[in-house]
């Protein structure tokens, strides 16, 4: 058989392995020997021999039987591995293989890590938000103000985005205080402003709103971008 041939039928031959096989097997305390019985067993049963014998997963590794057997014995008892019994169209019982306690320990990791990493985020953008109102404030916060951020957060259900677009409001209106961003915040929850975007356009046309009330004389003495008082609103 050539060369070209032989590759061609390693290519068409393959077997489909779970990533999360490989990438949590070792978190899970797998020995490698252990995850390439698995493997095989997976294999096996992909190809439709689903409770392989320990003489058959020896002859596709580099282990004895015994060994097999043993590996087997052991990720069954630590909950990787469970033998059920099944019943075919004769009424006739027969074991299989399940890797369905090690798909749940897999999916039970991967579940972990996922949480652990969107708790981790938000944290880091929660760190964000009042290192912002520091900056812009000048000074640290007040104990007191860092529970009112909070509140806004955990009571309130305030996005991050929206308390930031009310900070800037804020600061648009030179009015750097956290009752005035509150005020903003209850405005535009009460108007259901929800998106940042939302809430520019909001500040806009409120601003627009506030300036058309002036007098003209008053109008051309006012800035590009005049501050609308939300406590007055």
């Amino acid at each position: 058989m050539e060369r070209k041939q032989l590759i061609g039928w390693l290519k068409a031959g393959h077997i489909s392995i779970p990533k999360l096989f490989l990438d949590y097997y070792a978190a899970l305390g797998l020995k490698e020997e252990e995850m390439m019985v698995l493997i095989h067993v997976h294999r096996y049963m992909e190809e439709g021999h689903a409770f392989p014998t320990p003489d058959d997963l020896a002859a596709k590794m580099t282990l004895e039987a015994k060994a097999c057997a043993g590996h087997l014995r052991g990720l069954i008892k630590r909950g990787f591995l469970h033998i059920e019994e099944q019943e075919d169209e004769n009424q006739v019982m027969f074991e299989t293989y399940s890797l369905d306690p090690l798909y749940n320990q897999l999916l039970t990791m991967f579940a972990q890590e996922t949480e652990e990493g969107c708790q981790e985020e938000k944290e880091t953008a929660e760190r964000e938000l009042y290192e912002l109102f520091e900056h812009e404030f000048s000074r640290p916060l007040s104990p007191m103000e860092c529970e009112t951020i909070a509140m806004w957060l955990e009571q309130d259900q305030y996005e991050k985005e929206i308390i930031h677009a009310a900070l800037r409001e804020a600061v648009i209106s030179g009015k750097l205080n956290l009752r005035y961003i509150d005020r903003i915040l209850f405005e535009w929850q009460k108007n259901g402003v929800k998106t940042a975007e939302e809430a520019r356009k909001h500040g806009e046309k409120f601003r627009k709103y506030q300036t058309n009330r002036r007098p003209v004389q008053e109008r051309e003495k006012t800035p590009h971008y005049p501050g609308f008082n939300w406590l007055d609103s």
